[in-house]
């Protein structure tokens, strides 16, 4: 290409050809031919070299000083996403801000991000959401948290729908009725009552499926306390997708890869972890805000005690003629048998010795002098006293 420029450049020269004739004879346009000449006084046949055609400035290029600093946030943060990182460079103050595709070729050249771990949005999901705070919480349990001595705990997780506001991440050793119960008793106590709570199947949320169906302790909590418990179909882990996705905000930035010294230290730290989430971290679903700025509930705070004693029920005494008392012990998850007739009274009443009211119409079932539940007999026939019961008296 230097000689076929050096060619073209000594036609005009030397031999006094025309610019336009000496252009179709090589062609190439007037304009290249006039920069072949001007480069070659300028420099000789040293200005007839190949050049590179990258541009000597380019104004949209990102400042190095911005890229820095993206990278260096980056590192800092690994599971910050371009909108996360746009957002934290103009609370940082960084001019100019750039633009969401902008981090991303920034993080595409410093090698800090996988284009193929993108995952392509399943256009099938609808996304839905509730129009305020507390109408909907999603609950779920997710593990995953090591302890020093070998074992792993387990955490009661709840969000808002409405709001992404973290209701509950309640640490247990044991995924069990009683803790699970003990979880959603503290966030109802600190939060108040929703009115609808979404979990999926799991035997510590719902007996409604078991054979025969019972009722564990969590539906008991709220059907005493008046919240409506929705059940998840089969198979569809989407339905809870809110809690879901906090899952992996939790496993990314509160890092449960570690080991935690003990149970208690673990909660402190997650305690501390979802005041953040809470209160100073933007979340990109309600359009970058803290979930507290949409948090908002005047729901007064109501204790929900897991056995109320019933105001004016008194215990039926022995002059009564129009029933029998009988005795019974609930079974392993709280369910007592009365004339082929199944009561189920929860986890709290499993293995406990109970007195149990039987009428023509009702059957009443007592804990001492707590009326634990009164349901309509659905059965008739004589009533089969299995073990002998002391009337008035409570039975451990």
């Amino acid at each position: 290409m230097t000689e076929q420029r050096y060619q073209a450049v000594l036609a005009v020269i030397s031999e006094g050809a025309t610019i336009t004739e000496t252009a179709a004879r090589f062609g190439v346009s007037r304009k290249t031919m006039h920069a072949w000449l001007r480069r070659y006084e300028d420099e000789g046949l040293a200005g007839l070299a190949d050049r590179s055609h990258r541009p000597l400035r380019v104004p949209h290029q990102m400042p190095a000083p911005v890229e820095i600093e993206i990278a260096r946030v980056r590192r800092a943060h690994p599971s910050w996403g371009p909108r996360r990182l746009v957002y934290e460079l103009g609370q940082l103050g960084v001019e100019p801000v750039p633009s969401e595709s902008g981090v991303y070729r920034a993080l595409l050249r410093l090698g800090l991000i996988d284009p193929g771990a993108r995952r392509p949005r399943d256009r099938k999901w609808k996304r839905w959401e509730r129009g305020a705070a507390m109408e909907l919480w999603q609950m779920d349990v997710v593990g995953g948290f090591l302890l020093a001595d070998g074992r792993r705990a387990k955490a009661l997780t709840g969000i808002d729908d409405h709001s992404r506001f973290c209701v509950s991440a309640y640490l247990m050793l044991r995924e069990s009725a009683r803790n699970v119960a003990d979880g959603l008793e503290l966030a109802l106590g600190r939060y108040g009552l929703p009115g609808q709570i979404l979990t999926d199947n799991g035997k510590v949320f719902t007996g409604r499926f078991n054979q025969p169906p019972v009722e564990m302790l969590f539906d008991r909590i709220l059907r005493e306390a008046g919240v409506e418990h929705l059940l998840t179909q089969p198979r569809s882990p989407t339905t809870t997708g809110k809690v879901e996705r906090f899952h992996r905000s939790l496993r990314a930035e509160f890092r449960t890869d570690r080991v935690f010294p003990t149970l208690a230290a673990a909660q402190a730290e997650l305690d501390a972890w979802v005041e953040t989430y809470n209160t100073t971290r933007p979340h990109q679903g309600i359009g970058m805000v803290p979930p507290v700025t949409r948090f908002q509930s005047d729901a007064p705070v109501l204790p929900v005690p897991i056995r109320p004693t019933v105001s004016g029920s008194v215990r039926p005494g022995e002059e009564r003629r129009d029933g029998v008392w009988v005795a019974r012990r609930a079974s392993g998850i709280g369910v007592v048998c009365v004339s082929w007739q199944q009561i189920a009274l929860g986890r709290a009443a499993a293995g406990k010795n109970l007195d149990v009211w039987v009428t023509a119409e009702v059957v009443q079932v007592w804990d001492g002098d707590v009326l634990l539940r009164t349901v309509l007999r659905q059965s008739s026939g004589e009533v089969r006293n299995k073990r002998a019961s002391i009337p008035g008296r409570r039975q451990g």
